[in-house]
């Protein structure tokens, strides 16, 4: 029987000690001893470890007072927000760490919102009280608000020291409902509902997987219904694959094999197959009569804005770069990726991701776990485009969309590469995606904030009072401007305290246009952008200035430029290497100079007529990659 199980997950803000507090659980639990045990154990990664950051969530079982307790670490930064979704769809309550000595934050709001939307047993909890800038009665105050809890629901800890950790593992035992049993429908429903199915088919949902060269492709699965074990047949419900498990096991913290899996469980299944692209994350293990085939209805699938083209600086790395994203993309499924052809950069891939932490996290393990060196193109993102016209057989590549807007039949379609939009005078409009910003800061620094939101096109939406010395802004801001130095800026004109979260929230039109930079005349469309109209002759003097400091001298005058369609908007020039021609030359004769001199001119102007340049690739390095 589940009745026994808890399944739980930490979610909190960056740095509030959620790794730490799931040191603490898996030390006072017995799970490891203090000699195994090292700092933030569960972040398995180099790059985790380095950063401080989780980037992967992480199960683990453990055992108290009698109950199996299956915990999920999860990550607190925003671009990480799809592995918090996974881990909610797989446990039935969360515990809301909130650090002492910072109160809510930007990202403690989003998750909450989320575990609410997942209907997930809550349980507050203060972090960091044993430190002497911990603030209990303020924070207490503002946990109380946003949950409409009692004081005494909120468990004070120490993660760091173990104080009183103790009651949070009684409270999770207490609090935290037995696992979530399947209607008929695919919902989840609790155990005691009368339209849970009975558990005689085998259902479970895949949350997580990784690559095993000698296992094969391993899956990490919350099971609803049934019991799995070695020789199991199982079947994919969305993929199709079908498999016979190879083995079973448990997460303390390294997997663990057991004889079986059973229904409320969280563990591993080692499936035997070979491709990363039969068993996706969000499918459905399923066994049984074909007449409750029904898959379960998994978690919010997040979309990502953000797009950037990949290439390995060596081109004979294709094939070691295109096997390092697929694996890659198997257990991230917010990482898109698809072939693409730079006439500059030779043959590489658009990929799609949450933000630009996501974009460097991933850079950095295709280098570290691959040994793929990359180029980065500038990040962008999505754009719908408004066509007159059905033109949904040309552009099927494209995702169209058509619709009837007063009597006309239009199509949009929506491009990720600047490259791709349609010709001058053949589009509507071009639409941009909007967010929705939260930013929590002093109210020291409210205008600083708010200045640099309106900076960056945003509008107000609605401002808030947390406590007395902290506000709420919510701002709508196209996602574009996020892109960039945005966070960065709002750490500095705040001096670190403020925070923020974001989402999308609609596609908007505004006057954009596309930026192409040419070099001698040719366009190089690595470096193409679209930017908002007021802002294109600032990116366009920014680029060509970066590309005069990295583009080497040649025999001739290089000319870099700005244009938007046929108009030139900024410039820049390279001037021509230049030999000493007259240095052979004694005495004084002007004439023989003169006629040196303008040999020379005459063959520059000759060779700048015919000549090309090479831009060599750690140019493209030096401006692309940030």
């Amino acid at each position: 029987m589940s009745a026994h199980i808890r399944n739980f997950c930490i979610i909190a803000h960056i740095d509030h000690g959620k790794s730490t507090l799931a040191d603490r659980l898996l030390e006072i639990t017995g799970t490891l001893d203090k000699r195994t045990l090292g700092e933030q154990t569960l972040d398995s990664m180099d790059l985790e470890k380095e950063r401080g950051i989780t980037i992967k969530l992480a199960p683990v079982r453990m055992a108290w007072k009698g109950c199996e307790l299956n915990l999920i670490d999860t990550p607190g930064h925003v671009d990480f927000q799809y592995e918090v979704s996974r881990s909610l769809a797989s446990v039935e309550g969360a515990v809301l760490v909130v650090d002492a000595t910072q109160g809510i934050e930007a990202q403690t709001l989003s998750n909450v919102y989320l575990a609410l939307e997942n209907d997930l047993a809550i349980i507050p909890v203060l972090n960091k009280i044993d430190l002497p800038s911990a603030d209990v009665e303020r924070v207490t105050e503002e946990v109380v608000n946003l949950l409409g809890c009692s004081p005494d629901d909120i468990i004070a800890v120490s993660a760091k020291t173990g104080m009183n950790v103790e009651s949070l593992l009684d409270a999770v035992v207490e609090r935290v409902p037995a696992p979530k049993r399947l209607a008929s429908s695919g919902a989840l429903v609790a155990g005691d509902d009368p339209a849970a199915e009975d558990d005689s088919a085998i259902k479970g949902l895949i949350f997580d997987s990784q690559y095993d060269p000698y296992k094969g492709v391993v899956i990490y699965v919350k099971l609803f219904s049934g019991q799995i074990k070695r020789g199991t047949k199982l079947e994919l419900l969305h993929a199709g694959s079908k498999m016979e498990v190879l083995e079973v096991g448990t997460f303390r913290p390294k997997m663990s094999p057991t004889t079986t899996l059973d229904a409320g469980q969280i563990g591993y299944v080692v499936t035997g197959l070979k491709s990363v692209s039969d068993a996706k994350v969000g499918d459905t293990l399923y066994a049984g009569d074909s007449a409750r085939r029904v898959p379960i209805a998994g978690f919010r699938r997040i979309t990502p804005f953000i797009f950037a083209g990949i290439y390995p600086v060596d081109t004979d790395e294709y094939v070691k770069l295109r096997d390092a994203l697929s694996k890659l993309t198997l257990n991230d499924d917010s990482l898109t990726t698809e072939n693409e052809i730079s006439p500059a950069l030779g043959h590489g891939f658009r990929c799609g991701f949450l933000g630009l932490l996501h974009l460097d996290i991933v850079r950095e393990r295709i280098l570290r776990e691959f040994d793929v060196d990359v180029i980065m193109t500038s990040p962008q993102v999505t754009y719908r485009v408004v066509l007159a016209g059905d033109k949904t057989q040309e552009y099927t590549r494209f995702l169209p969309e058509a619709y009837d807007d007063a009597g006309t039949t239009k199509t949009r379609i929506i491009i990720s590469n600047p490259d791709d939009l349609p010709k001058s005078g053949t589009y509507m409009a071009i639409e941009e995606p909007i967010a929705r910003v939260d930013i929590i800061c002093p109210s020291d620094y409210v205008g600083a904030c708010m200045t640099l939101a309106q900076e960056r096109r945003g509008s107000i939406k609605n401002q808030s009072y947390l406590d007395r010395g902290r506000i709420m802004l919510s701002y709508e801001i196209p996602m574009a401007e996020l892109v960039g130095d945005f966070y960065d800026d709002l750490k500095s004109l705040s001096s670190g305290y403020a925070s923020m979260s974001y989402e999308f929230a609609h596609y908007r039109e505004d006057d954009l246009v596309k930026v192409d930079f040419l070099v001698a005349g040719e366009p190089v469309d690595a470096f193409s952008l679209l930017t908002h109209r007021d802002k294109a002759r600032t990116v366009g003097q920014r680029i060509c200035g970066k590309l005069k400091e990295h583009i080497p001298k040649a025999q001739f005058s290089i000319a870099l430029q700005a244009v938007i369609g046929a108009t030139i908007i900024a410039r820049e020039d390279i001037s021509a290497l230049r030999k000493d021609v007259t240095a052979k030359l004694y005495g004084w004769d002007i004439t023989r100079k003169r006629k040196l001199l303008e040999k020379q001119k005459e063959g520059k102007k000759k060779m700048k007529q015919f000549g090309r340049v090479s831009i060599p690739s750690d140019t493209f390095v030096n401006i692309l990659k940030k």
